[in-house]
Formats: C-alpha cells, structure tokens, sequence
C-alpha cells in the first residue's frame, strides 16, 4: 500500500517544527512556544505510525501483534490535548484559569490514554491488521471497545477545538484570524475523519461492510487536516516576520538609486561597511540607511539650497503635489552635489541643513524614486556638470 498518506503529512508537519526550532531555542520558557512545538511533533509523530510499514515495523520489533494500533491511537490522542492546551495558553487569560483548564484537558486525556492501553491488554487482537484494524475488530470484546473510546475521544477534542477557535476568530484580526479561520478548517476536516471511521465501525456492529470509509476516505481527510493546521499554526506567528522581511527588501530595493548616486563620491571607498552575504534584509536595510546617511555627510557642503529651491518650484509647475514637489528638490540638490564634489568643486555658499528631513525613512525613498524618474532631477544634473566645466 502506498505509504505517502501518511509520510508526506509528518514531513510537512516537522518542516513545520523545523521552522519553530529556533524560536524554541531562543524562548524554550514559553508554554506558548513549548506548545506549539509538541502539537507539531506528536501530529508528525501520528502520521508515522500510523503507516502501514511503520505498523509492520513496530509489531515485527515487538513480536505482539497490532501493538502499533494503541500506540498510534495514544499519540493522537495526546496530539488532541496538546492541540486544546495551545489554544488555551494561545488565547490567554487569568493565569490560573488557564492553568486549571489545561490541567483537566491533560488529565481527561492522560486518563483516555490509560483505558486504551488497558482495554488492549484485556482484549484479544491475534490477527495483524495494518490498515483495517478499526473495522476488522470493530466487534471484537474489549479491542471493538478501546476503538470507539478512540474515536469519541478524538471527536470531542475537534469539537472543543473548533468551537474556540471560531469564537476566538470573531474576536481578533489580522494575521492571527487568518491563523484561525484554518485551524477551524483543519478541526472540521479532523472530526470528519473520526466521524467516518465511526460511522464504518457502527456498520460493522451491524453486520454491514463500509471500511471503504475507515480504509480509503478517512486517511485523506486527516492528512489534509495536518497540512491545514500546521499553516494555521505557524502563519499568526511568522506572518508578521515574513511581512517586515518583505518590506524590508522592497525599501532596500528602492532605495537603491540614492544609495548608488552617493556611492560615486568616493568609488574606492564603500559607504558602509560589508556584511556577510547571507545577512537578512532587515539588516541589508539598516546598512543601507546608515550608508546613505554617511553619503550625505559627504556631499553636505555643496548642498545648494536655490537648486534645491528652483526644481521644486519647477515640479509644482508640471502638476507634481507638494510632497513629491519637495522629494523632487531634495534630490536635484543631492545629484548636484554629488557632480559638485566628484569634481572637486569648491563648497557652495547657500549651503542649507535638511538632515531632519533626510533622516525619514520615507523622504529617502521618495528622493530615490526623484533620482531615478525625475527629468527634472536629470537637468539638474546635468546643469551642475555643466557649471563645473565653465569653472574650470
């Protein structure tokens, strides 16, 4: 049988812990992170042993056949309280509420799992079923038993978990609502697997032959559900990360015709100094910034405040608002500055301190915007090379 159902959910379920690794590393004291972590792992660790060659594997090393079936249905269920106990820590609260809250989920759980090891002992499983197990002793005494209590328990776990979740989504925005509008997602999809593997073993205690749904549909449905939930997961917490880093590139990337306008004051020398190649670019914005900065320092004596003046009066006059009219000034002077200083010209005598204004983050990108679209940023230019060949 075709092992990929099962593999493949565990596989995206540890990328997913791959990715909170180092969150837990750095923060391994926080019950938030420390949940999160277990949700992922026992949900992966489900997966693998419900397989049918991990079955094999684990009754072959064990000599007791079906061993894996208890095992499996422990992990679940321990993945369903963990899942309970994340949500509680996630949505916060009194301390103590939730603390009693999550200790009666654990105990319910724990006490779930202790019948399940009991009533296979009591039972009697002789024959190994790797895929079947649940409908094959659906009648069997004590082993038909501890698969019901499974499977109830496993459904009311999708039940209490969707319900918070959906009340918590009609609560909260952004990126943790999205997180959430999933997890109910995956939660239904969940209780739509344990509601198909019941209804195939109640045929079963009727003498009536449905394991098409316990065998074929059901493990789709949950493999679906792992996926969806460990995006639910994970997407409130690196959303917001993924977003900044975004943000980030985009404005080192506009940023870029400043910071090579300024870089001609001095070609052998770098504005800023080198960082590793694989920094991120959060940190390629921040040297960015600070190169730019030292950039204008650089330039700061030619700064002539009647260019500066002229082609803002000049981008009024074509239509341009007053924001983009003054973005367009501050990089006619910077550009000509540059020339000026790449020329060896001597300071001007209107020089005019716009460090304040130079400073914002969102001038500096507009005056790149300027620099690199501007005709009349261009002329400017273009008259300051010009005005430096007459002087010399």
């Amino acid at each position: 049988m075709d092992a990929s159902p099962y593999y493949v959910p565990a596989l995206a379920l540890w990328a997913g812990l791959a990715a909170k690794l180092p969150d837990l590393v750095r923060t391994w004291r926080d019950p938030l992170v420390r949940s999160v972590c277990w949700v992922i792992f026992l949900g992966g660790a489900g997966f693998i042993f419900a397989a049918p060659p991990t079955v094999a594997a684990v009754n072959h090393a064990s000599g007791i056949p079906n061993l894996a079936a208890p095992l499996d249905y422990a992990l679940v269920s321990a993945y369903s309280a963990a899942c309970l106990v994340l949500i509680l820590h996630w949505r916060g609260g009194p301390a103590g509420h939730v603390r009693r809250l999550a200790r009666r989920w654990q105990i319910g759980y724990t006490v779930l799992i202790t019948l399940l090891v009991v009533l296979f002992v009591m039972g009697d499983a002789p024959v190994e079923r790797r895929t079947d197990l649940d409908t094959y002793y659906a009648t069997t005494p004590w082993i038909g038993q501890m698969i019901a209590l499974y499977l109830l328990g496993h459904m009311t776990a999708a039940v209490a978990t969707t319900a918070l979740c959906w009340r918590w989504a009609l609560q909260v925005r952004g990126w943790l609502r999205a997180g959430l509008w999933l997890l109910v997602a995956a939660w239904l999809l969940n209780l739509s697997f344990s509601t198909l593997k019941l209804i195939a073993v109640a045929a079963r205690w009727k003498g009536t032959d449905w394991d098409v749904l316990s065998t074929i549909l059901a493990p789709g449905l949950v493999g679906l559900a792992a996926t969806v939930a460990t995006v639910g997961f994970i997407v409130p917490l690196l959303g917001p990360r993924a977003i900044g880093l975004w943000r980030a590139g985009v404005t080192w990337w506009r940023l870029g015709p400043l910071w090579h306008e300024l870089s001609s004051v001095s070609p052998s020398s770098p504005l800023a100094a080198p960082i590793p190649w694989y920094s991120s670019y959060a940190v390629r914005l921040t040297q960015r910034e600070a190169g730019i900065q030292d950039g204008l320092n650089h330039v700061r004596p030619h700064l002539d405040d009647r260019i500066r003046s002229r082609a803002e009066e000049a981008a009024r006059a074509a239509g341009h608002g007053t924001d983009d009219a003054s973005r367009i000034g501050l990089a006619a002077m910077i550009a000509a500055a540059v020339r000026a200083r790449c020329n060896g010209a001597s300071a001007t005598a209107d020089v005019s301190d716009h460090s304040a204004g130079l400073a914002a983050r969102a001038t500096l990108v507009g005056v790149a915007r300027a620099l690199r679209t501007s005709s009349i940023v261009a002329t400017a230019r273009a008259a300051a090379a010009v005005d430096d060949g007459i002087r010399k």
